[in-house]
């Protein structure tokens, strides 16, 4: 079933899938390489201002995609996690985060990946997910298809959140925000609540093996890869108060059948 609602991708045309197609695929290759070089290694760690970690790895990855793109597309904008913005006034902008889950990944965990966008006029139009060590590369194109690994992928049919799977990345973070009663309650009321978080949580509503994705706190980087991949794959993107995903930092994705549900349930008082 294809529910509408509005969507925040850009429209892909054909020239740019052409164009920009295989470059995302090199992209994303040149940073699971990487990646995969560095995993299981004991890399250090260094602490940022927010309290959040960082290593080689996704300092390495980063530089390595935006020499790629300055070789390729000069006049294109770049933003990144790790080293900030270049050409912002950039009709066509690059949106990298290295390692989407690098707390996973010091702690030897896999559900970890690579955040590819292209934004066109600040819209994204392609978004993706590498995976450095399952291989996945999951693309959304322009908000109307995703692609595994080159097959197309749907969300899944769950009408009910009492069905449903839900998934966010840290319990306490997303407990401890304004809705977090509201969101104990509904988990209370899935299926099955699990922290399988940060890009895979938004892999598995994508591909169909969760319903509902909640995350607090995001930044540019961590959003606008994955609008597109959950758009094209019939899901839906907000905010938590169902605002422009592109705007807010709370970010809620569905199967699009549930949001307007979940929605209702996070206002609701406790």
């Amino acid at each position: 079933m294809i529910h509408e609602f509005e969507r925040y991708s850009g429209t892909l045309e054909a020239a740019e899938r052409t164009e920009f197609l295989p470059f995302l695929h090199e992209l994303a290759k040149v940073s699971t390489s990487i990646i995969r070089q560095h995993y299981l290694t004991g890399v250090a760690i260094d602490w940022k201002s927010d309290h959040s970690p960082v290593t080689a790895a996704d300092r390495l990855s980063e530089l390595a995609m935006r020499t790629l793109i300055a070789e390729r597309y000069p006049d294109h904008g770049i933003l990144g996690e790790e080293f900030g913005m270049e050409r912002p006034g950039a009709r066509y902008r690059w949106v990298l985060d290295p390692i989407d889950g690098t707390k996973p990944f010091t702690t030897n965990c896999y559900i970890f990946g690579t955040l590819i966008a292209l934004t066109r006029d600040g819209a994204p139009i392609l978004g993706a997910i590498a995976s450095p060590l399952t291989g996945h590369l999951l693309i959304g194109l322009g908000g109307t298809q995703t692609q595994l690994n080159g097959k197309t992928v749907r969300v899944r049919d769950c009408p009910t959140i009492e069905d449903a799977i839900v998934l966010t990345t840290g319990h306490w973070e997303t407990a401890g925000r304004p809705y977090g009663h509201a969101f104990v309650e509904l988990s209370r009321r899935a299926r099955m609540y699990r922290t399988w978080g940060d890009c895979h949580g938004y892999f598995q509503v994508a591909t169909g093996g969760a319903d509902i994705m909640l995350d607090p706190t995001l930044k540019p980087w961590d959003i606008c890869a994955l609008v597109p991949v959950v758009e094209g794959a019939g899901g839906r993107v907000t905010t938590i108060d169902g605002g422009n995903p592109l705007h807010g930092n709370d970010l809620l994705a569905t199967n699009g059948a549930l949001h307007e549900h979940v929605l209702a349930a996070l206002a609701a008082p406790i």
